[in-house]
C-alpha cells in the first residue's frame, strides 16, 4: 500500500526514536480517535460529495500515493466524478476536477470558495500573515496594497521590462561562460528571475556571487522542495509530529535564517528612507504606513511581521514559479529539437538580431505559443494551493459545509481531455490557429484563478517572454555530449513546485555554431 511505504519511510526513521515521541503519538491517536467519533455522531441531512469509504484515523491514506498525489487524485476523479472527497486521516477533503468544474468555483463562485485553507506548515511559517496564505481583512488590506505597489513598480510596464531586459544580459554572460559544456541551468536562472522581484522590492538587484544573496535563493529552492514533501505531508496531518521530523526542523532553521537576512535589508532601508524618493515595496509600505498614522487611522496591518511574510511571499511566487518554468522550457526544447528549430526560425526573421522587447510578442506567434505550452504540460503546481469555503455552499448537486478544505486540481484543467486535443503531449499547435496565430484557450489556467489567482501574472508573463526569447536568439540547448534527446527525463521532482528531475544541458553560442 502507498501509504505503508511513506509510513516506513517516515515513522520508523523520525517517529519511534524516543520513548516521548511515541507517548506524543500516541496521545495524538487518542485525540484523532475522539475527533473521529465527535464527526461521525454529526447527523448529514444534505447530499454530501461521493467518494472512498475512509478508514478510521486514517481516512483514505492507504489508497493514495502521497509522492504522487495529485495523479492519485485524479485517477480517483475517474471514478467518483468531477467532485468528491477524500480523508487525509481525519480531515476531509473536497477534490474538485476538470476545467468546467474548477471554473464554476474559482470564478462563478468566487467568493464561497475564496478563502485560504492554511495547513499547519504554513500557519508556522505565515502565522496568518501575508498574502498567499492569509484570510480576513489582513489578507484584503496587503493584497490590494501589493498590487497596486506591483503596479507603481511597472508590473506589466515599460519601467520593469527595461530591468528584464538588463538582467537577460547577465544571465546571457553567465551561459556563455560554460562556452557550450554541460551545467546545471538551476541557479543561474533563479539568480535571474530572484533579481527581478529584488528590484521590485529593495529597489536594486545582485551580484549572483553575492555569498548571501546565493544563500537566500538557494535555501528559498529547498524550503519549496521541503515543504510539499511525504514527510511535510505527514506532519500537516499530525503537527505534534514537528519537534521530531528532521525534515520540519531544517525547514523552519532555512525560515528563519532567511528572515534575518531579510530583515537587515529591511532595516537598512528604513534607515535610509526618503519619501520623496520611493526606492521600492519596502520603502511604499514604509510610507504608506507613516500616511495612515499621521492621518489617526489605526495602520494595523501594516506592521514589521506584515512585511516581512509579505516580502517573502512575494519572492517564492515571483522566484520559484517563473524559474522553475523556464527551466522546464529550456528542458523541452533541448528534448524536441525540431520545435526549437522553429523557435529559432521565427526569432532569426522576426527580430533580425535586434534585442527581443514585449511588443515583439505579437510577432513571435509560434514562440508565444510554445511558451504557453511549456507553462500547460510542465504543470508545476499540479495540485493548485488549498482553498476553504467562506460558507456552506451548494455546488453542483452536492453540499459542502463552510471550513471545508477544497483542491481545484490545476493538473485537471491544463491536462482536460475535453479541452485539449493532445493533453500529455507538447504541441504548440494547442495555441494556435489555422493561420498560425495565438489564440486564447479558457482551460489555460497556470495561474489560477479567482480570488487567489496570482497577482504577479502580468509580470511572470513578461518575464518569461523575454528571458525565453533572449536565451534562444543567443543559444541552442542540446543535451549533454553521449546524451539523446529520448535520455532527458521529464520526470519531476515532488515539492510544492514540480521541478525538472536533476539534469545538465549544453548552451551552444549560436553565433559560434553559425560562424563553424
Amino acid at each position: 500500500m502507498f501509504f505503508t511505504v511513506a509510513l516506513v519511510e517516515t515513522f520508523l526513521m523520525h517517529m519511534f526514536t524516543t520513548a516521548g515521541a511515541l507517548l506524543g503519538a500516541l496521545l495524538l491517536l487518542l485525540v484523532i480517535y475522539l475527533l473521529s467519533i465527535d464527526s461521525s455522531n454529526s447527523p448529514e441531512k444534505e447530499k454530501e460529495p461521493p467518494g472512498p469509504k475512509p478508514l478510521p484515523l486514517l481516512g483514505n491514506l492507504h489508497q493514495l500515493d502521497l509522492r504522487r498525489l495529485h495523479v492519485s487524485l485524479s485517477d480517483l476523479s475517474k471514478k467518483y466524478g468531477s467532485v468528491f472527497q477524500v480523508h487525509f486521516g481525519p480531515k476531509k477533503v473536497v477534490v474538485l476536477s476538470g476545467y468546467k468544474t474548477v471554473k464554476q468555483a474559482l470564478v462563478n463562485q468566487a467568493e464561497e470558495f475564496g478563502e485560504r485553507d492554511i495547513t499547519p506548515v504554513f500557519q508556522d511559517i505565515n502565522e496568518g500573515h501575508g498574502i498567499v496564505f492569509a484570510n480576513g481583512e489582513s489578507w484584503k488590506t496587503m493584497r490590494r496594497f501589493a498590487l497596486s505597489t506591483l503596479r507603481d513598480f511597472g508590473m506589466g510596464k515599460k519601467l520593469i521590462e527595461d530591468k528584464i531586459i538588463e538582467e537577460t544580459h547577465f544571465l546571457n554572460k553567465v551561459f556563455e561562460h560554460f562556452q557550450g559544456n554541460p551545467f546545471d541551468t538551476t541557479q543561474p536562472v533563479n539568480y535571474a528571475v530572484s533579481n527581478i522581484i529584488s528590484a521590485i522590492v529593495y529597489g536594486n538587484r545582485f551580484e549572483y556571487e553575492d555569498p548571501k544573496f546565493k544563500d537566500v535563493v538557494d535555501r528559498a529552492n529547498k524550503n519549496i522542495r521541503m515543504i510539499g514533501s511525504t514527510v511535510i505531508q505527514i506532519y500537516n496531518m499530525c503537527p505534534v509530529l514537528g519537534p521530531w521530523l528532521k525534515t520540519w526542523t531544517e525547514l523552519m532553521k532555512n525560515i528563519e535564517s532567511n528572515r534575518r537576512e531579510m530583515q537587515e535589508l529591511v532595516n537598512r532601508l528604513q534607515e535610509t528612507l526618503n519619501p520623496l524618493d520611493c526606492r521600492g515595496f519596502i520603502d511604499s509600505f514604509f510610507i504608506r504606513k507613516q500616511s495612515i498614522e499621521d492621518s489617526g487611522e489605526n495602520a494595523s496591518h501594516f506592521h514589521d511581521q506584515n512585511l516581512l511574510i509579505t516580502v517573502s511571499n512575494l519572492f517564492v511566487a515571483g522566484t520559484d514559479t517563473t524559474g522553475t518554468t523556464l527551466r522546464w522550457g529550456l528542458l523541452f526544447m533541448a528534448k524536441y529539437p525540431n520545435i526549437q528549430d522553429r523557435v529559432h526560425e521565427e526569432i532569426d526573421r522576426v527580430l533580425a538580431g535586434h534585442e527581443p522587447a514585449t511588443e515583439d510578442r505579437k510577432n513571435l506567434p509560434y514562440t508565444d505559443a510554445v511558451i504557453h505550452e511549456i507553462q500547460r504540460l510542465a504543470d508545476i503546481v499540479p495540485m493548485n494551493i488549498p482553498h476553504s469555503t467562506s460558507c456552506d455552499v451548494h455546488f453542483n448537486g452536492y453540499f459542502i459545509k463552510k471550513g471545508t478544505c477544497v483542491l481545484p486540481l490545476l493538473t485537471s484543467v491544463l491536462k482536460d481531455e475535453n479541452e485539449w486535443e493532445t493533453p500529455n503531449t507538447f504541441n504548440p499547435a494547442h495555441f494556435l490557429d489555422e493561420n498560425g496565430q495565438l489564440i486564447k484557450r479558457d482551460a489555460f489556467m497556470p495561474f489560477s484563478a479567482g480570488r487567489r489567482m496570482c497577482l504577479g501574472e502580468g509580470l511572470a508573463r513578461m518575464e518569461l517572454f523575454l528571458f525565453f526569447t533572449s536565451l534562444f536568439q543567443h543559444f541552442r540547448f542540446t543535451p549533454p555530449p553521449g546524451v539523446s534527446e529520448d535520455d532527458l527525463d521529464l520526470t519531476p521532482v515532488m515539492g510544492l513546485i514540480y521541478n525538472p528531475s536533476p539534469h545538465k544541458l549544453c548552451a551552444v553560442s549560436r553565433m559560434e555554431r553559425q560562424q563553424n
